[in-house]
This record gives C-alpha cells, sequence and structure tokens, in this order.
C-alpha cells in the first residue's frame, strides 16, 4: 500500500510507467532513512542531470502536494517518510478488508501441480513431506490468485519393485501377517529382498520374471499387486488426512499404461529413435544434455516413456496452461530430459513444463533408504510431535478446553512450518524438538501469536465466540489512532502481505509467506510488549489497538491456512 502511495505521488514527475516505477521503489534498511526510498540514478542518464538535483526537485513536488507524506533528498535517493497519524488507520482498513492482498493474476489459468507421489507398498516416510507439503502450499497459493488448479498423486504402482516384492512375499511372507501390517510388513518384505539378492543376484531375474508376469496379466500376480495397492491408499490417506491434504485426481503410473505406444509411435514416426548399446535413446545434442533413454535392450520402457506420456495426457485431456512437477532436486536431469524430448516432439507448451526441486531432507543428520530400511515414519514423527506439543500446553494451559485437539494443529504445524520456512531447494536437517519450540522461528510461534490476538479481541469485546478472528465481527471503530512507534513498524508490515504472497507465487516458494508471517508476529509481540493493548479509561485507543490486532490476526490466520496450517484461536 505504501508502495503504490509512493508511486502515485511520485509517477507525475518521472518519466516512467507507474508499473516500472513500483518496480524500482525500495524499503530502506532503516526506519531513520525513511518508510520507502526512489533511487534517482535510473533516471540521470535520460534526464542529463545530477541524481542529486532530481532528489531534491522530486522531494520539493511531494512535500508540495501536501498527502501525509514528507520527502528528503539524500544523495541520489528520494526518501519518503508516511504520517502515522494520517496512515496507520488507512492500512488497518485496507488490511480489514476481505480480500486483502488478493490478486486474480491467475484469472482463466489451468495449473496442474504433481505432487507428493509415494511409492506404493512402502511407508510415508518423513522424506514425503517436502513435495507434499511444498505442492500443497503452492497449490493454496496459485487458488488464491486466480488460478484453477488441479493437485495430481503420481502414484508409484508400477515398476519392478512389484516383481520384487512379490518374489519376496512368496518366499518369505504370510497371507495373515500382511493383512495385520500392509505396510509394515511389506517394508520388511522389501528390506529382506535386497539382502538377499545381495547374495544370491538370481533373486534379481525372478523379480524381473514376476513383473513381467503381472505386466502380461497373470490373474493370480494382478490380485497381489492390488492387495498391495488398496492397503498403501487406505494408510496414505489416513496420513493424508492429518496432515489437510488432499487431492484433485490419484493417478498412478498404471493409468498411463495404454498411452506409452502411442508416444512409441510418435517417436518412431519422427524418426527421433535413435540405437546406443541394443538401447533405443532420443539425443539431446543441441540442448547440451545425454541421450534422453527411451527403451531399454530388453524392449522394456521406462520412466521417460511415462512421463512423456502424463505431460501429453495433463495438456490435452486435462487441459493445463502449465504443468509443475514438485520432485526432489536430484530428478533435475530426468525433467530436463523428458521436457527436450517434448519439444523435439513438436509440443509447443513446453516452456509452461516446470520442474519445482527441492532439497534432501535428513533426520538428525541420516539420509533415509526404504532399501536399507532406514526409514523414519512420518506418521511417528507427527506423533512424537504431537505429544510434544500437549506437554508444552499441559505447562502453559492446564485447563485448555479441546486441549488434545490443539495439540493435534500444533503438533502438525509444527512440522509443516519447519520445513516450509525454508527455502525449498535447500537440504533440511529435521530436529523435532526445534520445530516444535513455543519461541523461535516456529509455526507454534506464530500460531500462539495468533491465538494471544484472539483471546485480547475476546477481551476487549470485539470477538465473539462464535465469530473466526479477523472476520465479521472483529472491526472496531477507527477513532484514536494514536500509537506509539512499535505500532506503526506493525502496520507498515501488513502492507507487504500482497508482495510476499506474489514472491511466493513468482518462485514457487513458500518460505517467502513463512518468512513473512514469522516478521508479522514478531512485529507484533513487539507491539504488544510495547503497552498494554486494552487500557481501561482510553477507550479509543483501546479500540484502535484491538483493530491494528485483528488485522494483524487476520493476516496470520490466512497466511497458515495457506501454508495448510490449522490456526487455534486457543492455546
Amino acid at each position: 500500500m505504501l508502495l503504490q502511495q509512493a508511486a502515485v505521488l511520485l509517477q507525475p514527475h518521472v518519466p516512467l510507467e507507474k508499473e516500472a516505477l513500483l518496480r524500482r521503489l525500495e524499503t530502506p534498511p532503516e526506519p531513520k532513512l525513511g518508510d520507502v526510498a526512489f533511487p534517482c540514478f535510473v533516471l540521470a542518464k535520460q534526464l542529463r542531470r545530477a541524481p542529486g538535483a532530481i532528489a531534491a526537485e522530486l522531494a520539493d513536488a511531494v512535500n508540495a502536494a501536501d498527502q501525509g507524506v514528507r520527502a528528503e533528498a539524500a544523495g541520489g535517493y528520494v526518501n519518503l517518510f508516511f504520517d502515522s497519524a494520517v496512515w496507520l488507520g488507512r492500512i488497518v482498513d485496507a488490511a480489514l478488508e476481505p480480500g486483502y492482498g488478493r490478486s486474480d493474476e491467475g484469472r482463466g489459468r489451468h495449473v496442474v501441480i504433481d505432487m507428493s507421489s509415494p511409492n506404493i507398498a512402502k511407508p510415508l516416510g518423513v522424506g514425503h513431506l517436502r513435495s507434499t507439503m511444498i505442492g500443497n502450499a503452492l497449490a493454496n497459493l496459485y487458488r488464491e490468485t486466480g488460478h484453477a488448479v488441479t493437485t495430481v498423486n503420481h502414484l508409484g504402482d508400477w515398476g519392478t519393485q512389484f516383481g520384487k516384492l512379490i518374489v519376496a512375499y512368496r518366499r518369505w511372507g504370510g497371507k495373515a501377517a500382511l493383512e495385520a501390517d500392509p505396510i509394515g510388513e511389506s517394508l520388511q518384505l522389501y528390506v529382506r529382498f535386497h539382502e538377499e539378492a545381495a547374495e544370491d543376484p538370481a533373486l534379481e531375474d525372478e523379480a524381473r520374471e514376476a513383473f513381467l508376469r503381472l505386466e502380461q496379466g497373470d490373474e493370480e500376480t494382478a490380485a497381489l499387486w492390488r492387495f498391495f495397492v488398496q492397503a498403501s491408499m487406505k494408510e496414505f490417506e489416513r496420513v493424508y488426512a492429518r496432515l489437510g491434504v488432499s487431492f484433485d485426481e490419484v493417478l498412478g503410473e498404471s493409468f498411463y499404461n495404454d498411452k506409452l505406444e502411442p508416444v512409441l509411435e510418435r517417436l518412431r514416426a519422427q524418426g527421433l529413435l535413435a540405437e546406443s548399446d541394443g538401447a533405443l535413446v532420443v539425443r539431446l545434442d543441441e540442448e547440451g544434455l545425454p541421450p534422453c533413454l527411451i527403451l531399454k535392450k530388453d524392449g522394456a520402457t521406462i520412466y521417460p516413456v511415462r512421463d512423456l506420456a502424463t505431460a501429453i495426457y495433463r495438456k490435452h485431456v486435462m487441459n493445463a496452461d502449465r504443468l509443475l512437477y514438485v520432485v526432489g532436486a536430484e530428478q533435475q536431469l530426468h525433467f530436463r530430459q523428458v521436457f527436450g524430448v517434448l519439444g523435439k516432439m513438436g509440443e509447443p507448451w513446453t516452456g509452461d513444463c516446470e520442474h519445482v526441486p527441492f532439497g534432501l531432507m535428513t533426520v538428525e543428520g541420516k539420509k533415509m533408504s526404504t532399501r536399507r530400511g532406514k526409514v523414519v515414519f512420518l506418521d511417528e514423527v507427527l506423533d512424537e510431535a504431537v505429544r510434544r506439543a500437549r506437554e508444552i500446553i499441559a505447562a502453559k494451559s492446564p485447563d485448555l478446553p479441546g486441549a488434545d485437539e490443539v495439540a493435534e494443529a500444533v503438533g502438525i504445524g509444527a512440522v509443516v512450518f519447519g520445513d516450509l520456512k525454508n527455502r525449498r531447494q535447500l537440504s533440511v536437517d529435521f530436529k523435532l524438538e526445534e520445530v516444535v519450540s513455543f519461541e523461535g522461528e516456529t509455526g507454534p510461534y506464530v500460531q500462539y501469536t495468533h491465538a494471544r490476538i484472539a483471546s485480547l479481541l475476546r477481551k476487549g469485546g470485539s470477538l465473539s465466540e462464535q465469530q473466526p478472528l479477523g472476520k465479521k465481527g472483529a472491526h472496531v471503530p477507527a477513532e484514536g489512532i494514536g500509537m506509539t512507534d512499535a505500532a506503526w513498524v506493525c502496520a507498515k508490515r501488513l502492507t507487504e502481505w500482497g508482495a510476499a504472497v506474489s514472491e511466493a507465487l513468482r518462485d514457487n516458494e513458500p518460505s517467502a509467506v513463512a518468512r513473512y508471517l514469522l516478521e508479522l508476529a514478531r512485529d507484533f509481540n513487539r507491539f504488544y510488549h510495547d503497552g498494554k493493548v486494552i487500557q481501561p479509561g482510553d477507550e479509543s485507543g483501546t479500540q484502535a489497538r484491538l483493530r491494528l490486532s485483528a488485522a494483524v490476526g487476520s493476516l496470520l490466520g490466512s497466511g497458515l491456512e495457506l501454508l495448510g496450517i490449522a490456526a487455534p484461536e486457543r492455546m
């Protein structure tokens, strides 16, 4: 809001369009340098004048307008100081309006987001958290900006690993054990297969034969495969429900089995296939990439063919305008090759395909591996986070109504926020004790600030028991805006909400919203500790401070919701 107003004041006096001017405005690093700064160096060549002289002239023009904004020339900068007595109330007014900071830039655009995508018959480990929650947050952000969004869980329900699992089950498994604990027993069998195969390589051939029978439709093998799929989905859905995640489409790799041959026929017809050591590849020399393997020596298709079919289906059947793949950074070469092949096939929309990579997640410095059985179950992490949250809540608020539900929201929110606050391409070392803390840069800190504001509004009569924070009923009168410097800092932070959402969307980076929420919560708590919000005898000041609090609480709640995190109103 302040940047936009600065652009309105300056634009009549500079040879720049408003959008170009907005891009050049800066937020000074210190309050003593103003609230908004405009560097005039970019105009010096065009106007053939010194930046300092341009800045002095612009400062005079702004001051003459008398719009509650004071301008100072400092070197080649114009520093703008907004009068808090004039602008604080306007900012709070705007922030309490429904849809504050929301844009419709995506109206008419359809985004398909590939996310989560676990392998069937393996547990949801803590490593699956990143794709699932980054993808979920991006889906919320795209919807927030007017996009139509389809989230797809691209399950790993096909491939040679099923041959391995089937062989392991027939050799060492049992129906009763599998039915009692489908995921745990499947993992145990999968790990044992790799242990035994290290000593007996013939098991690998047996597994390939088992998968071939599955591909050929052998009913006994297919029935066992279907059991693995159904049991896994039941378990996955339970964990997804705890995370508050759902999918518009759940389409496994097997869904595309009948769509592979048409892709191969196109590649042959277009003369794109080349032989390489008995295998068939598409060469990508002009892209500076190694050849993309399409068919192995034995004629078997591999992942690139399936991903080509998947992309074509999403574009032409699902009518996607943009395809996002929230998949680990180790797959960067794979996606560059797939997109490169699509381009050589003549698909003009390859520029609308984007790999959204993220770094590796370790737990206490250790990398996870299902082959070796080194898996930290996501469900167990959530259980432990909730247990720790419940202990903290019991110590701080022993009589809290619905304490178990709050502990679930706080524990799971802590785990999710602990991931999303990091830039997605960074590797993350997960430490449960750190993420569940109510202090520092954590989800519970933001949630607790939100709950603190809800409590203030209840005490001040601005929020009834039935009315959610920041919604109808939380708005209070505008009179009495005489506030502290801390209040002004807090109000200015409100104006950065739209920019945080835009940054998150531009870079597919949910951490931009998470970092904004941390800064907003920090600024509010400084305001809160700067003096009592509710002061008997100061009705207008109390209402003004409550009103600012309501605006902050509303944005904290909205931001947490975008990240897929609950915002309790009591903690």
